[in-house]
């Protein structure tokens, strides 16, 4: 078994470019220019990413009921298709667990899809190296400083108002898949007293004498700390973490109302932590439970703050890999492989479970243990991003996915 605590997991050293995104300790970090508005009678897309760190077990949250070896490999944990706390019904096969509600809604509304079996094209088990992947969109760890979306928006065509509104990175150090060339904006939720005028002019004052790259960081966070204030968004303080309901809610209405401001960027990521349920997970009820319930409460918080540009909006659900197929000896899953993805909004064509299902047989699974991957989340994410925003198939392949020309954008999963 992969089975290690969190405290035993790799340490990654941070680079000077996180240490600049840090200025959100303080402040919003970086800058949207104000310029440029969609055409009118034209798609105006938004579209975001939120990445489950820890490993979401993916078949907890969207249960196989329909397999026969489901049952069998969930024992203390399995979810049950009628009864007490019964798992919410998809299509008769698979299930969804009874903590998603509004996901549930959304789906019968054809405004969600699920894409079962998923997985990036990494095959080990180890969270820094998973995000890495996830993130960079590479085939392996540490083969760019760069991310995919960071990418996608240098890719747009030059003076192109989606690519020069910037990219949006939720949290006080930017995640790694907004990480790059083209402009970034970022905002953390404030967990403390915002610094006053007389500091920051101080800070400028000698950021500019001594550090030119941090007092563009300054300046830039000082742009973006004045358009979070404009969308009331730094009143509250404290609140919980990213690990809890409340956090998750938080972060969602702050991508929201910075997403859905006319001058703001189409595009963003934030992340959501405590997805590593090595021990106590629970089932229809626990430790898992609490975290997809805070999750179902984002994606309708996305939802209401989005409300005005939803029909053109597509938030997609990632993590870095599943969870095994049976439970260990501490009620709970070890580091996997396969696991899902969830499309949700109004540009989504929903209502679907998108599966090249592999069965969950001791001989069907990854190397006796894994849900065995069949969808690449690099062939959805392309699907996504070539319908929303137009790019061809050659400058996925080449530019924001590199060395993918193999693997097809999956088709019609933007309507």
């Amino acid at each position: 078994m992969d089975h290690r605590d969190d405290d035993d997991c790799e340490r990654m050293t941070p680079s000077r470019r996180a240490v600049l995104g840090a200025a959100g300790a303080l402040f919003a970090w970086s800058f949207v220019p104000k310029t440029a508005y969609a055409a009118p009678g034209a798609r105006d897309p938004r579209f975001l990413i939120v990445v489950l760190r820890g490993a979401l077990d993916g078949l907890s949250a969207v249960p196989p009921i329909g397999d026969p070896a489901y049952e069998g490999l969930r024992e203390g944990i399995g979810l049950a298709k009628d009864g007490p706390d019964a798992a919410l019904p998809l299509d008769g096969f698979f299930y969804l667990h009874p903590a998603m509600p509004n996901l549930a809604r959304l789906y019968r509304g054809g405004q969600a899809a699920i894409v079962h079996a998923a997985a990036t094209g990494y095959r080990e088990r180890s969270h820094f190296d998973g995000q890495d992947v996830l993130e960079s969109g590479q085939a392996g760890p540490g083969q760019t400083a760069s991310g995919w979306l960071n990418r996608l928006l240098a890719s747009l065509p030059a003076g192109e108002g989606i690519a020069r509104k910037g990219v949006l990175g939720v949290g006080v150090v930017p995640p790694l898949v907004v990480r790059g060339e083209a402009p970034v904006l970022g905002w953390a939720p404030p967990r403390m007293a915002r610094a006053g005028v007389d500091l920051t002019m101080r800070l400028s004052d000698l950021y500019g004498q001594r550090d030119p790259g941090l007092s563009v960081a300054l300046q830039q966070a000082i742009e973006t700390e004045a358009l979070a204030q404009r969308r009331g968004m730094n009143g509250k303080m404290g609140g919980g973490g990213p690990d809890s309901a409340d956090g998750m809610r938080r972060i969602a209405e702050g991508a929201a109302s910075l997403v859905g401001a006319d001058d703001g960027p189409r595009i963003a990521a934030l992340a959501f932590e405590g997805w590593d349920t090595h021990a106590n997970e629970g089932g229809a009820k626990g430790r898992l439970a609490n975290l997809l319930g805070g999750l179902d409460g984002a994606l309708a918080t996305f939802e209401q703050g989005l409300s005005s540009v939803w029909k053109d909006t597509v938030v997609m659900v990632v993590t870095e890999f599943g969870r095994t197929a049976a439970v260990n000896g501490t009620t709970g899953t070890d580091h996997g492989t396969g696991t899902v993805a969830f499309l949700v909004g109004g540009a989504v064509r929903g209502g679907r479970v998108i599966a090249d299902w592999p069965g969950l047989r001791a001989e069907q699974l990854y190397e006796n243990r894994d849900l065995r991957p069949t969808t690449d989340i690099r062939s959805v994410a392309k699907g996504v991003v070539a319908d929303l925003f137009g790019l061809s198939g050659p400058v996925l392949a080449e530019k924001v996915f590199p060395g993918t020309g193999e693997l097809k954008p999956m088709q019609g999963v933007v309507g």
